[in-house]
């Protein structure tokens, strides 16, 4: 795919640094990568970049912004833009205009509330929203429309992962008073390293040497926080605590509120090298490792609990205390304390944060194991850039084709009714019909695997048919290969094929299990399911024995979800990307399951989203009956259907 980032970089704040490690993962998985800026040095990525004021808002600039980021696009044939600042949003919304390439935003923080801010929604087909706070203000305040909208967390590369949190390639200082920067504490630990010290011997005991670390920006919000530590809780910490040092790390320190700035020189006349100012910095990681608490939001608080430092969530909505187990969920739903659901006021008890950070040093805690496996599985860069690619698809096919596409699910295709109280048969002569009606309609049949080559960006969404209809086909019956495969190949069409991954099982046994009456029927041998493979069709996986999955214990179901898949690719030596969920049977757990197991897209019988795109986990599927009319066939391939079943049945 290829993918345009545009932003703000005026400084390196977080949001930069979020699309900064999106675009290196999304390069490390094999795409192509532009960032339009307005960072006065290179950001530190291997993405093309260019240069842009995109933080100018007057309307000379934002037309030659708008100008500019079209003849990007075109030229370099961008398959998405994400935006990342509502300044951004909009120049991309009006640069975009007209042409099928979508527009995702990233909200990374609480929204003006103004009236242009609700009447234009500039933010494009999907918003991703950084927490669950931020996705409740975008909806009840923004009044932004819900089903847009996808909570996806930042995504961080941990430092001893590889991969910096905090990559700048400005490294500089900012002193206030007549003290300078304490030196290096790296001279004080010898040519130890931050990943070197092991969370239990990281943090010194009462009485020793400990070093409290406010890491951050010092500019608007971030900055006023500063300033009330300076004034309210750092003078107290460091006279009662002779072994502590106040490290203070991150830009924009010529932006401190003055009063921050007088409080800061002030303590530096009295607790000398103790306080040291660091500024700007590219070696976060190695603060994080010589601090024995952090004071800090968003991203910073991330990477200290991922690093196993213990975090003061403070930010611009408030305080969340020290993190732990039990208050982590709460904390991450508002970026440790940057973003408030509601419009609040944003004060601080500077007095209760005193008492959490002295009774903290009196008997430091180190971050327990569990929790920084918690927070680094949650903020994963590399399952939060697979997520976003998904945002990405699904913001392509919702611009190419917003609407429902019907995909109706067959089974046997007999030559002559069959003896059965079941009615998941069509026969050979009335699928005829069935395929004629689809050819007078003017509907193309296609696979998801076609679909999912629009949506991935391998095939122009040009190409996308405007009446596509998807057609499946449970179990993998032998008179599929008699009567189904050469109707089918008679127009040119392809189908999915949906096949179990025993291949020893050779008839309906689960039927003749439940109902011993129950007609025999033969499945296909190895050889004819090879057939369908090189007639093009898409083979999807069925379990490997067609149990009732959600009756089986969870292990034993995701056993059959893996298995199946695995001996699919296996004998028939090609990618599984689907799963048909066996009678349509279905949970949340299964469909966690499904997903795990690398299946793109799960199917169901009768349930689902609206649309594809509202749950691939759970694609609606509609049941193929031995009697449909044409009437039937006309409503279940139109487009209106879903919606339609949905308001028959009440949902």
């Amino acid at each position: 795919m290829r993918i345009l980032h545009v932003l703000s970089a005026e400084f390196y704040a977080g949001s930069v640094a979020y699309a900064v490690q999106l675009a290196e993962a999304h390069r490390a998985a094999g795409h192509a990568v532009w960032l339009l800026s307005d960072a006065p040095n290179p950001l530190p990525t291997g993405a093309t970049q260019r240069t842009a004021p995109i933080s100018d808002r007057r309307y000379a600039a934002r037309w030659r912004n708008l100008r500019r980021i079209r003849a990007l696009v075109q030229q370099e044939q961008i398959d998405v833009v994400h935006a990342h600042a509502r300044a951004a949003s909009w120049v991309c919304h009006a640069a975009l205009r007209g042409l099928p390439v979508p527009l995702v935003s990233t909200v990374h923080g609480r929204q003006h509330l103004h009236a242009s801010t609700s009447l234009f929604d500039v933010y494009g087909d999907r918003v991703i929203a950084i927490c669950a706070n931020l996705r409740a203000h975008l909806v009840a305040e923004v009044k932004m429309d819900a089903a847009k909208i996808v909570e996806i967390p930042n995504g961080v590369g941990f430092f001893n992962e590889g991969l910096a949190g905090f990559p700048s390639p400005r490294t500089a200082s900012f002193n206030v008073g007549p003290h300078p920067p304490a030196p290096s504490p790296k001279k004080e630990r010898g040519s130890q390293t931050p990943e070197n010290y092991p969370p239990s011997t990281r943090y010194q005991a009462p009485g020793t040497e400990q070093r409290l670390s406010f890491i951050g920006r010092f500019n608007g919000g971030k900055g006023e926080r500063a300033a009330g530590l300076l004034q309210h809780v750092f003078p107290a910490l460091l006279a009662g605590f002779p072994g502590l040092r106040l490290a203070l790390v991150g830009g924009e320190l010529q932006h401190l509120p003055d009063a921050g700035k007088t409080a800061l020189a002030a303590l530096q006349a009295a607790f000398d090298e103790r306080v040291e100012v660091v500024g700007f910095t590219d070696d976060v990681p190695g603060w994080l490792g010589r601090s024995t608490l952090v004071v800090g939001a968003g991203r910073v608080a991330i990477e200290a609990l991922g690093a196993g430092c213990p975090v003061l969530a403070l930010g611009e909505a408030g305080s969340e205390g020290i993190v732990t187990e039990a208050t982590f969920a709460t904390a991450a739903a508002s970026n440790f304390g940057d973003i408030a659901a509601r419009q609040q006021p944003h004060g601080v008890d500077f007095k209760q944060i005193l008492i959490e950070i002295q009774q903290f040093l009196a008997q430091p805690v180190p971050v327990p194991a569990a929790l920084a496996a918690r927070v680094r599985a949650h903020y994963n860069l590399a399952a939060v850039a697979a997520r976003v690619l998904l945002v990405y698809e699904a913001a392509r096919m919702q611009r190419i084709h917003p609407q429902h596409i019907p995909v109706l699910m067959y089974h046997k295709v007999p030559d002559v009714a069959p003896a059965t109280k079941h009615q998941i048969f069509v026969t050979k002569d009335n699928f005829a019909r069935h395929l004629a009606f689809f050819r007078r309609r003017g509907l193309t049949p296609i696979t998801f695997a076609d679909y999912l080559a629009f949506a991935r960006a391998q095939r122009p969404l040009a190409d996308f048919p405007k009446r596509p209809v998807i057609l499946t086909f449970d179990d993998g019956y032998e008179d599929n290969y008699v009567n189904l495969l050469p109707l089918m190949q008679h127009y040119g069409y392809r189908g999915v094929l949906y096949l179990l991954g025993d291949f020893a099982a050779d008839h309906n046994h689960w039927d003749l299990a439940a109902d011993p009456t129950e007609p025999r029927a033969a499945l296909m041998s190895e050889a004819q399911k090879h057939a369908f493979v090189a007639a093009g069709w898409e083979i999807g996986a069925h379990t490997l024995s067609h149990p009732h999955l959600p009756a089986l214990p969870l292990p034993e179901a995701i056993a059959e979800i893996k298995a199946s898949k695995q001996a699919l690719e296996a004998r028939l030596h090609l990618v599984i990307e689907t799963f048909a969920y066996p009678y349509g049977d279905l949970n949340a757990a299964l469909k966690n399951a499904v997903q795990a197991a690398g299946f793109a897209l799960g199917v169901a019988t009768d349930t689902g989203g609206l649309r594809l795109e509202d749950d691939r986990m759970q694609v609606f599927r509609v049941n193929m009956f031995p009697n449909e009319t044409w009437l039937s066939l006309y409503k279940k391939t139109s487009v209106w259907y879903r919606a339609y079943y949905l308001r028959k049945r009440g949902r």
